[in-house]
């Protein structure tokens, strides 16, 4: 069975935006590294790495939610999952995951981040890698290690990559050796 790669982002990109088009790259390259896509289901971002994944042969499945019914999932899936709350879908998507991908995004998608890192330190999911696509993420992690105790031992534990073409290498690199989970 392949392993599944829960790809984080926005649902406010456009179909001609450079977020979505890197997306839609990232869905593709992941498909063709033998990776299932798993999204939060809907358009945006989630979609261009769904259609991406499954215009190059991938399955893909999204997560939906029932607070946002009737909305529809977006047309790329092979397997819907709908939850009944956001925390839900959240739960399922962490679960069913063996690694992160977080594409530009909004508050969901940093919610998304965050979860999965604090859950990596805390060793609650093993090694699943967490990686961050773009440049973008530079200067908010610049932040959070200027502005928070997040501490580089913790930030080490996510991956910035520049293209979605470093995404695969970036999920197999061995993760970064660790003491034991902090406290608190």
């Amino acid at each position: 069975m392949d392993k599944t790669i829960a790809v984080f982002g926005s649902s406010r990109r456009e179909a001609n935006s450079v977020f979505y088009r890197e997306a839609y790259e990232l869905g593709g390259v992941l498909a063709r590294a033998g990776y299932a896509v798993l999204t939060g289901g809907y358009e945006g971002s989630m979609e261009a790495a769904s259609r991406g994944a499954r215009e190059a042969g991938g399955r893909v499945i999204g997560v939906t939610c029932a607070i946002f019914d009737p909305r529809p999932a977006n047309a790329w899936l092979t397997e819907e999952v709908k939850a009944a709350t956001l925390i839900d879908r959240l739960t399922v998507m962490i679960a069913r995951a063996d690694g992160f991908v977080a594409v530009r995004g909004g508050i969901g998608t940093l919610a998304e981040v965050t979860l999965a890192w604090s859950l990596l330190q805390t060793r609650s999911l093993g090694g699943k890698p967490l990686v961050l696509l773009g440049a973008d993420w530079q200067p908010i992690l610049d932040a959070l290690l200027a502005y928070t105790d997040l501490g580089r031992s913790i930030a080490s534990l996510a991956r910035i990559v520049a293209t979605p073409a470093d995404v695969p290498a970036a999920l197999v690199a061995p993760p970064t050796p660790l003491g034991p989970p902090p406290a608190g």
